[in-house]
């Protein structure tokens, strides 16, 4: 295959480059993706999947410690540990398998190796057998990336570790410190905690999940102190004393004064940094600002062919950015004319316990911006569906522009809000006003009818509270 020649190479086949890769072959185009690791990407094999199959793991052992509330007998309710890890495995493993069957159908040739970009239009492959050199008109980067290490937190596997660690756990931490308050340091702080560990989280901001809506933050703050959480806030980690088979000493400075706390396990979860090295970027001119790559609304690099979507591209690191990104590059290389994303109509999702989700603007965002606003709330405590599930803890929060009706942000806290959150998605995306969504009928008993409810309240409305 040496000498190669494509329509579109993609680097990186995670969830942004597998999809463009795919989108790019249905439209007609001759692919390559090359991939160092394995096919999916964090997300699949150590991230999203596997992350949400240990979750629920947790939330199924949570409701087995709940079965009297529910009528129901389970006695000597315990887990196993490396039980629960093999379950996370095969499931990433079984979807992995999945991308490979994928690039066969849609006939995406895969080179398993690492990639270079030596000039313009080509990709150099370092594979077991040697050296292979692939060109294309287009090459669309999508490297994603990896865990921000902090000098003296660095992860060591044994003691403190990182997500990679966390996902095949060998024991369950007695007393757990994690570092960061973000999706990954909270959905990990949730699963240890549900089953048992003794779990501090120790944010730098001046509160827990920093990018939601102030009033979630502060409601989920409570559930996770409920829970049995310790929570510190504006409070950062200055230096680990490693103990290899004791423990660690954190010492943690809290309003200004330095603090120590022990600890038998450290999670660190302190933001991601962009995989652009060692590609050969800068020599072709590609603009780099703090790990990430520049580019404009169709992730186009500057350099002629060159684009870069998903995490190495910037926030919001989201999977389902990515996919998003990879269709659309794949559409204008064909000639198409997509629309760019709007980062304000991309959802975000916490997995934790109870769940967080959101889109758009913040009740602060909005106001900052300059929009004079309505805001509407409707508490699960009101719902027939969330009684009836015994999940009565949570809330929906919608923001409307009080002139024009346009709903600039939702903010959910509670049972399956990661499945609700779509709703609104959708409502932005086809710009819906407050009108539409008083309009539409919601089906009962779900849980979907607290939506309607927040937006009825936010002009209010409200009929069951």
């Amino acid at each position: 295959m040496a000498g190669s020649g494509f329509d579109v190479i993609v680097v990186g086949a995670g969830p942004g480059g597998y999809v463009a890769a795919i989108r790019a072959s249905q439209l007609g185009q001759k692919v390559a993706i090359v991939e160092r690791e394995h096919l999916g990407g964090v997300c699949l094999n150590w991230g999203c999947i596997p992350t949400k199959a240990m979750l629920r793991s947790a939330e199924v052992f949570h409701l087995m410690e709940r079965a009297k509330e529910f009528g129901l007998k389970a006695d000597g309710i315990g887990y196993d540990l490396p039980a629960v890890v093999a379950r996370s495995r095969a499931v990433a493993k079984q979807l992995s398998g999945g991308i490979g069957h994928l690039m066969k159908k849609n006939k995406v040739t895969v080179f398993m190796g690492a990639a270079t970009l030596p000039k313009p239009g080509v990709v150099s492959v370092k594979t077991d057998k040697g050296t292979e050199e692939l060109t294309a008109k287009n090459i669309i980067l999508a490297t994603g990336a990896r865990a921000r290490e902090l000098p003296g937190l660095e992860a060591d596997g044994d003691l403190v570790w990182s997500y990679r660690h966390a996902l095949v756990a060998s024991r369950m931490p007695k007393k757990l410190l994690v570092i960061g308050s973000g999706a990954i340091g909270i959905e990990f702080a949730s699963f240890f905690n549900t089953l048992g560990s003794d779990t501090t989280v120790v944010e730098v901001m001046d509160r827990i999940l920093p990018v939601e809506d102030a009033e979630i933050a502060a409601f989920a703050k409570k559930q996770f102190i409920k829970q049995g959480m310790k929570i510190m806030e504006k409070a950062a980690v200055k230096k680990l004393d490693r103990k290899p088979g004791v423990g660690v000493t954190a010492h943690i400075e809290v309003g200004g004064k330095i603090e120590t706390h022990e600890f038998d396990t450290v999670i660190s979860a302190v933001g991601i940094v962009g995989n652009v090295e060692n590609l050969g970027l800068e020599a072709l001119g590609v603009k780099i600002d703090r790990t990430h790559v520049v580019t404009d609304e169709y992730c186009r690099t500057g350099v002629p062919g060159l684009f870069a979507i998903g995490d190495i591209a910037g926030a919001p690191w989201l999977a389902h950015k990515a996919s998003h990104e990879g269709v659309m590059v794949a559409e204008l290389i064909a000639g198409g004319h997509p629309h760019p994303i709007k980062p304000g109509s991309i959802a975000g999702c916490t997995y934790c316990h109870p769940q967080i989700a959101s889109v758009g603007m913040t009740e602060a965002k909005a106001k900052e911006a300059g929009h004079e606003i309505k805001v509407g709330r409707f508490p699960f405590i009101g719902n027939g569906k969330a009684i009836a599930l015994g999940e009565s803890e949570g809330m929906i929060k919608t923001i409307f522009d009080a002139k024009t009706g346009e709903l600039l942000g939702a903010h959910m806290i509670g049972a399956e809000v990661t499945e609700l959150i779509q709703g609104y998605v959708i409502g932005r995306t086809l710009e819906t006003t407050e009108e539409d969504l008083m309009n539409t009928v919601f089906p009962h008993p779900t849980l979907s009818e607290m939506m309607h409810e927040s937006v009825l309240d936010a002009y209010g409305r409200a009929l069951h509270m």
